[in-house]
């Protein structure tokens, strides 16, 4: 018979009583006659990846001959390729008492297949099993054997990425955004995806092979260069939850209402604001990141609430006395731990940007040391040198306080942003807007700081890529304007005279 594990239907098989008794009872139970028999339950099995979890087969045998002895019998189970007498084999069991049948999963048995025998996927393979029956106090040994084919399978990548203008890291396949594996070439990934096209790739850092659409919406793999390379297509940028299975091929892509964060506000509070609560700024590009800017005059502890006022729900430092190194970070929901952070007076009078990150199971708190950049720049075609970053308009630094630039100056209706240190390649450090064609309304902005060129700056943001991100200000009526940019606390005021 053939069996193939879509639908296993075993055959006939010979079912075999087997005591739970222990090896004390075979005097009285009179197994000193009785004869090993070694025995299957299938004989022609093609393993598939599909029911990988289901039983491959099971190879059960008798308790054997004890020669009346009432001593316990010890069993050694083997498998090897037909004809090769067991110079090579796979031990299955060995040595172990009152066990009396193995049953591999077909996932198990494909390994075995690989990896021992080092069969092909879809080569076929004659196996002979052999159970040994020693008993303690005997040299004389036991033994039966039976036989079965089997036929492995290729097992399915475990990682999958999607890849794509439409995807959060783009067209680059070092940066691919990794998806959840969830079974044997199941996979799914919640998040924004944007207007654009994407596949997915097995491996980040290259391109091939790939799971392509098939001109049908299901998956087709993609070995070569010279085979089609048909994309998924996303027609609105959304929050999308994607389900790939890659063993049927196919896959979902549907609108979701994403994952919130756990809270919409979140607060400094320590030693430096007189334990005030002092608000951070949520993230305009990743909802689940809040940030500060804070010149430290005074140091000691700090911590973050999630209510204004509040000393319940608040993020804390993992340890006792962190530095503020230690990116470690957990909500406390009552007041027991409190840990916090602690900045020590070699460390203050330094002006340091705080992002708190609130993902549940992944809050991390990450703070680094902000030199003010000395120079700063007008770049974009409402600017009175345009596009042109070498000739880009300088901005005046502020004679008391380096974080702070000003210009006044003539502005045409269009774009523009800030550069902070004109990278001819423009993967350099920019001040944008919070949103694309922002209009300036005469006060207090958030601005966007992105470094491009910054490894720091990028691990800040999990699920996309920074060198995408390219968000300018419209402006929409020409004039005279006067525009004040602060770095650290990542403020602009735009003001037409």
């Amino acid at each position: 018979m053939k069996q193939k594990y879509l639908n296993i239907a075993l055959g006939a098989a010979l079912v075999l009583a087997m005591s739970s008794c222990s090896d004390n009872d075979y005097t009285e139970l009179d197994k000193g006659f009785n004869e090993l028999a070694l025995s299957t339950n299938a004989t022609d099995i093609e393993l598939l990846e599909n029911v990988h979890g289901q039983e491959a087969l099971k190879l059960s045998w008798t308790t054997g001959n004890n020669y009346g002895t009432g001593n316990a019998i010890s069993y050694t189970l083997e498998i090897d390729e037909q004809g090769n007498e067991f110079t090579n084999p796979y031990t299955a069991i060995e040595n172990s008492r009152q066990v009396y049948s193995w049953a591999p999963s077909v996932e198990d048995l494909n390994n075995i297949l690989r990896d021992h025998f080092k069969v092909a996927a879809g080569d076929f393979i004659s196996l002979e099993a052999r159970v040994t029956a020693a008993v303690e106090g005997s040299d004389q040994l036991q033994e039966s054997y039976a036989t079965f084919t089997a036929i492995p399978y290729e097992p399915v990548t475990t990682t999958l990425y999607l890849l794509g203008d439409a995807t959060p890291n783009g067209w680059s396949a070092d940066n691919a955004t990794a998806m959840t594996r969830k079974d044997n070439g199941v996979f799914s990934w919640t998040g924004n995806l944007t207007e654009g096209n994407f596949k997915f790739i097995t491996t980040a850092g290259s391109f091939l092979p790939s799971y392509n659409n098939n001109g049908s919406g299901q998956l087709v793999y993609r070995t070569s260069d010279d085979q089609p390379d048909l994309q998924f297509h996303i027609d609105e940028s959304h929050c999308y939850k994607v389900d790939v299975n890659l063993l049927d091929l196919t896959v979902s892509i549907n609108k979701t209402e994403g994952i919130e964060p756990p809270f919409s506000s979140l607060f400094f509070v320590g030693n430096e604001t007189d334990w005030n609560f002092r608000k951070m700024t949520q993230d305009p590009l990743d909802p689940f990141l809040f940030r500060i800017g804070v010149f430290f005059e005074k140091g000691g502890e700090f911590k973050f609430g999630t209510s204004e006022g509040s000393w319940e729900n608040m993020y804390k430092a993992a340890h006792e006395n962190a530095p503020y190194t230690d990116p470690e970070m957990e909500l406390v929901k009552g007041f027991d731990p409190d840990n916090k952070w602690v900045l020590t007076a070699s460390e203050t009078n330094f002006a340091y940007k705080i992002c708190v990150d609130i993902r549940p199971n992944s809050e991390r708190m990450l703070m680094r040391l902000f030199t003010p950049y000395s120079q700063m720049y007008l770049v974009g075609d409402a600017t009175p040198n345009g596009w042109d970053l070498g000739n880009a308009t300088p901005m005046t630094q502020d004679a008391s306080d380096p974080n702070i630039f000003t210009w006044t100056g003539n502005l045409k209706q269009g774009e523009f942003k800030f550069s902070a240190d004109k990278k001819d390649d423009w993967n350099g450090a920019w001040f944008m807007s919070t949103s694309e064609n922002e209009a300036p309304t005469g006060e207090i902005q958030k601005v966007l700081f992105i470094d491009k060129s910054d490894k720091g700056c990028q691990e800040q943001y999990k699920d996309l890529s920074t060198g995408g991100i390219d968000l300018k200000w419209k402006v929409t009526e020409a004039g005279k304007y006067t525009i004040t940019l602060n770095q650290l606390l990542e403020e602009v005021i735009i003001v037409k005279q």
